[in-house]
């Protein structure tokens, strides 16, 4: 037999402490197989392989019937004790999960509280019930920024559309939004045929923040009268009836709904953007945020 434990205990280790334990309470192998529900002969092959595994003889089994030597009594006492602890690990573990507390500094770029899935609301929601006592922080900046606070440690997690791929950040899916083509009650297109339409005969506004080069290539031929560094400046244009310009549909909703904005031919004037999550690859331990992204995430 070997001599002592050598290494980490492995899950086969504290399968067959845990049978050599069942075997112990029920007083032999025969009454083990109903508990454990395996065979007698599986069990005395795990039994022989827990002493091949301590180097030690745990039990007499014979004619005369099941009894523990000297060092099967120590290890049954052992066995107590680390399977108590592991119950006390576990327990102080879901206290943690009960009882969250500290912070969560959270990057959002604007104009996402009107999206239906809601992702982000009930993420907040629910840690909100896992921890009541966790304090939220929420700064509304451009993508740019967003990243930037991920990567020095002053923010935890931020929501941005995706335009690049940063090598020291995590990215997660989490919403695909849809723009359309909208103008202003006023403006020649509103109600109007658009079967022929052209947008360079348009003002068009054009966004001053980051976008994909895709996105980019569609204002290619267009006729950039005016510039917004967020949706709402280009919702402000839009709505004097002057400009043609992309809004998310879910932004734009209340003014459709409302008569003062209308989509330009949606079928021929669209994109879809990705939204994402972001967090830092190279992380600290932070049971407040795993709690909230296994939320926004799951």
């Amino acid at each position: 037999m070997k001599k002592g434990i050598t290494g980490q205990l492995s899950d086969i280790d504290l399968r067959l402490l845990r049978i050599f334990k069942t075997v112990v309470e029920s007083g032999g192998f025969s009454a083990a197989e109903v508990s454990l529900n395996i065979s007698r002969a599986a069990i005395s092959a795990a039994m022989a392989d827990l002493e091949v595994r301590l180097g030690l003889k745990l039990c007499h089994r014979g004619r005369s019937g099941f009894s523990m030597t000297d060092e099967g009594q120590q290890v049954y006492k052992y066995v107590l004790q680390l399977l108590a602890s592991l119950e006390n690990f576990k327990t102080q573990v879901n206290t943690l999960h009960a009882n969250l507390s500290g912070e969560l500094n959270i990057g959002i770029t604007d104009n996402m509280v009107s999206m239906s899935e809601m992702r982000i609301t009930n993420a907040l929601a629910a840690l909100k019930e896992a921890g009541p006592d966790v304090k939220i922080n929420i700064r509304m900046i451009p993508p740019n920024e967003v990243e930037k606070g991920i990567l020095d440690g002053t923010l935890h997690v931020g929501m941005i559309p995706k335009i690049r791929t940063l090598s020291g950040l995590s990215y997660e899916p989490l919403y695909d939004e849809k723009l359309l083509m909208y103008c202003g009650k006023g403006h020649p297109l509103f109600n109007s045929d658009h079967a022929e339409l052209s947008l360079s005969d348009w003002d068009v506004v054009i966004p001053a923040y980051a976008q994909t080069p895709e996105v980019h290539a569609l204002y290619a031929d267009m006729k950039g009268a005016a510039s917004a560094t967020d949706r709402e400046g280009i919702a402000f244009l839009l709505l004097t009836g002057q400009y043609l310009g992309y809004l998310p549909d879910h932004f734009a909703k209340r003014w459709v709904d409302d008569g003062s904005m209308q989509a330009v031919d949606p079928k021929r004037f669209g994109y879809t953007q990705q939204f994402v999550s972001i967090t830092r690859k190279e992380r600290r331990a932070n049971l407040v945020l795993e709690t909230f992204l296994q939320s926004l995430n799951g």
